[in-house]
């Protein structure tokens, strides 16, 4: 930040902020990584970060111990053996999508592996679309510490409002 700004600007500046491309796209704020449960669609963990930080180095924050299934379904972007080896010998199950190169495509069996693991994580993707309902993660802060306490309360307003959903419409567990 620049020494000859007024503490008035200053204070109007985030520098907790960064930008990242994504799809050619030019976005600046910040991020969030979450675990869900696939069955009642609720956020169980999060995190938030800066945009430019990538999505895998948040994989293993936001995995919940305290859940009963072992299952990890994750995208092509997290793919890493040694990541892998390590939270299989964890108990974890990995479920992360394969992908192809220009040179490599991937095989038949591989596609079917994908097109299954995707068939649960667009339940998951459904905690994204309830949240871009209520707003996005758009936010009218400026700070790291601030984003993290207004998207909390985001996902804890979607949560109670899926809760709601959940006992209006029975399901058996609550």
């Amino acid at each position: 930040m620049p020494a000859d700004w007024k503490p008035a600007k200053r204070r109007q500046k985030d520098v907790d902020a960064r930008w990242t491309k994504k799809h050619g796209k030019s976005y600046f704020g910040y991020k969030v990584s979450a675990n869900a449960d696939k069955r009642y669609k609720l956020v169980r963990k999060l995190k938030v970060s800066t945009a430019s930080e990538h999505d895998t180095l948040h994989f293993e924050d936001v995995l919940d111990c305290a859940n009963t299934s072992r299952d990890i379904l994750a995208d092509k972007g997290h793919v890493d053996g040694e990541r892998e080896a390590r939270l299989s010998k964890q108990g974890w199950r990995l479920h992360i999508q394969r992908k192809g190169s220009k040179d490599k495509p991937i095989s038949e069996i591989q596609q079917r592996r994908n097109h299954r693991i995707a068939k649960t994580r667009a339940r998951i993707e459904h905690v994204f679309a309830g949240l871009a309902q209520m707003g996005g993660k758009a936010l009218r802060s400026i700070g790291l510490a601030r984003a993290r306490l207004h998207l909390n309360w985001k996902v804890a307003a979607y949560n109670l409002q899926r809760l709601v959903y959940l006992k209006e419409a029975g399901v058996e567990a609550f």
